[in-house]
C-alpha cells in the first residue's frame, strides 16, 4: 500500500505577532512547525505502516525551501520519502491553486491507495485544500475523520459533525482529512532521526510536477489576504458569587445595577 500524506510547515501561532501599521503577520524570528492537524494524518499512515509491513508512507508539501525541515521531522517520525514542491511559480497561491499544485503533484507520484491530509491549517484555517484536491483528483472523500478502519480495499471512518458522527465507508483510493481525536501524534525516535539525516528530501519545481503554470500562484489565485489584525483585548470579567441560585442572581442584579445596565 502507498500513502500520500499532504503536510504543510506553519508559523507557530502561539508566538505570531502583527504590525500594527502594515496589518501584516511578523514572521521574523518566529519558528515554523508541522501543523497539528497534519501530524495526526501522519500518524494515521504511520499506525497503518506499523500494522501492515510493506506500506509505503510519502510526506508532500508545498512550499519554500525552509519547509525541508519540516519534511526532515516527518521522516524522522517514520515517513519513508518526502516531496517539497518549490518554485517562485507557486509563490502567493491561495488554497485554490495550491490544491491545483498538490494534485498535480499527487499525479507525478502515481500509484497511491490512500491521501491523507490535516482538516486545516492553522495559519490558514479555511479546511479547502483537502476538499479540493480530492476533486481535482476525481476521489470520494471524508473531511473531519475522528475514527478510521482499513478493511481489504475499503475504509470505514467516522466524520465528527457538530451534533454527532457519521460512519461512512469508502473504496481506495480516497482522500480522508484528519482532525486532532483521531489520534496522538508519536515523537520523532532516534533511528528516525538517524534514518532523517540520511534521506533526501526530493524537491520539484512546477515544471517537474507538469502543472499549468496559470493556474498557480499568485496571479491565479482568485482569492487573497486583504488585511490580518489582532482584536482589541476584551476587557477583565467578573464572577458573581452566591450559594444559592437566588443569591447569585440576586448578587448579579445588585453588580448590573451599580455599573447603570439595568
Amino acid at each position: 500500500m502507498r500513502i500520500i500524506v499532504c503536510v504543510k510547515q506553519v508559523p507557530n501561532t502561539n508566538q505570531i505577532k502583527i504590525n500594527p501599521e502594515t496589518g501584516t503577520l511578523i514572521r521574523d524570528g518566529v519558528p515554523s512547525i508541522l501543523n497539528y492537524d497534519d501530524a495526526n494524518a501522519l500518524e494515521q499512515a504511520l499506525a497503518i505502516k506499523d500494522a501492515h509491513p510493506g506500506t509505503e508512507v510519502i510526506a508532500l508539501t508545498m512550499g519554500p525551501p525552509q519547509a525541508k525541515e519540516m519534511l526532515q521531522e516527518c521522516l524522522a517520525m517514520g515517513a519513508d520519502d518526502a516531496i517539497l514542491l518549490s518554485d517562485r511559480a507557486l509563490g502567493g497561491s491561495d488554497t485554490w491553486a495550491t490544491s491545483n499544485a498538490l494534485a498535480a503533484g499527487i499525479k507525478k507520484i502515481g500509484d497511491y491507495d490512500l491521501i491523507f491530509a490535516g482538516r486545516q491549517a492553522i495559519d490558514g484555517d479555511t479546511a479547502q485544500v483537502g476538499p479540493q484536491i480530492a476533486e481535482k483528483l476525481g476521489l470520494p472523500q471524508v473531511t473531519y475523520v475522528k475514527e478510521f478502519q482499513l478493511e481489504e480495499e475499503a475504509v470505514i471512518v467516522k466524520r465528527a459533525l457538530e451534533d454527532g458522527y457519521e460512519k461512512l465507508k469508502l473504496t481506495l483510493p480516497c482522500v480522508l482529512t484528519a482532525i486532532k481525536e483521531l489520534n496522538v501524534p508519536r515523537y520523532m525516535s532516534v533511528p528516525g532521526i538517524l534514518k532523517a539525516a540520511k534521506t533526501q528530501v526530493k524537491v520539484w519545481s512546477a515544471q517537474d510536477i507538469g502543472v499549468d503554470q496559470s493556474v498557480v500562484g499568485l496571479k491565479a489565485s482568485p482569492t487573497n489576504v486583504f488585511r490580518s489584525f489582532t482584536p482589541k483585548p476584551k476587557g477583565a470579567g467578573m464572577a458573581v458569587d452566591g450559594d444559592t441560585p437566588r443569591e447569585l442572581a440576586e448578587n448579579l442584579l445588585t453588580e448590573l445595577r451599580k455599573k447603570h445596565i439595568i
